[in-house]
């Protein structure tokens, strides 16, 4: 998966409490930062698709940091299955010097695999099987959000981009105070294990649609870290 895709864009459709809600469409806008120089910026959103979902991610970079490869778009449509995020097609468009390049990806429930197309690397070009449960990446992130609780370990089935593994979480189990402009949020830190190299962590707070702060890490040097300004709900 991208280092884009991989950032943990959780984004609360379930309350903290567990209470199951409807999808809700939502916009939100951060700042970018990289050792505390900002980037550019980036928008989180989940809109109507249809009679489905689509989740979108954008993130805009500012003069030759944009160039550099922080301009990135993907995206998910999927539908909701007995209050899980089935995905059913996904993209991702990557904007650099000179370059750009694209992928899209089908998830064909009826045939149970997934498949990829465009600049994919050779090794990730074979169909991947699908189990029930599977998501993509940015759903993931849905569904992190959704089941946080204190203390808890999550564990999915990441399906994206050419391949499949496991991704495992844990929860903080003592909130933190966090503030967005002159409000501030008691928000639960949510840590992604088990990744190697890079680091992961989701601030969600309890009634916000949206992550309150996304910080990534790799070799113990930060690589985004994505600062909630604003958001607005349904």
């Amino acid at each position: 998966m991208t280092r884009i895709a991989m950032l943990a864009f959780g984004f609360a459709l379930l309350a903290l409490s567990g209470t199951a809600l409807a999808v809700q469409p939502f916009h939100a806008t951060y700042d970018v930062y990289r050792g505390g120089h900002n980037l550019g910026v980036a928008t989180l959103e989940v809109v109507p698709d249809g009679a489905r979902w689509r989740v979108d991610l954008i993130m805009d970079g500012k003069g030759l940091i944009g160039l550099a490869g922080l301009n990135a778009q993907q995206s998910t449509v999927f539908d909701e299955v007995n209050g899980g995020y089935r995905p059913l097609a996904q993209s991702t468009l990557r904007k650099m010097l000179f370059t750009r390049k694209q992928t899209t990806g089908v998830y064909d429930w009826s045939s149970q695999r997934a498949t990829w197309t465009g600049d994919v690397k050779k090794t990730r070009q074979a169909p991947v099987p699908l189990q029930p449960g599977d998501m993509s990446g940015l759903l993931i992130n849905l569904a992190v959000i959704r089941d946080a609780q204190p203390g808890q370990t999550l564990q999915y089935r990441y399906v994206d981009s050419g391949r499949a593994r496991v991704q495992r979480y844990t929860v903080a189990t003592d909130p933190e105070t966090m503030s967005v402009g002159e409000l501030q949020y008691s928000a639960l830190r949510v840590d992604r294990v088990q990744s190697g190299d890079e680091q992961t962590s989701i601030w969600v707070a309890e009634g916000v649609p949206t992550p309150i702060r996304i910080l990534q890490r790799e070799n113990g040097e930060d690589t985004y870290d994505l600062r909630l300004i604003e958001y607005k709900g349904a």
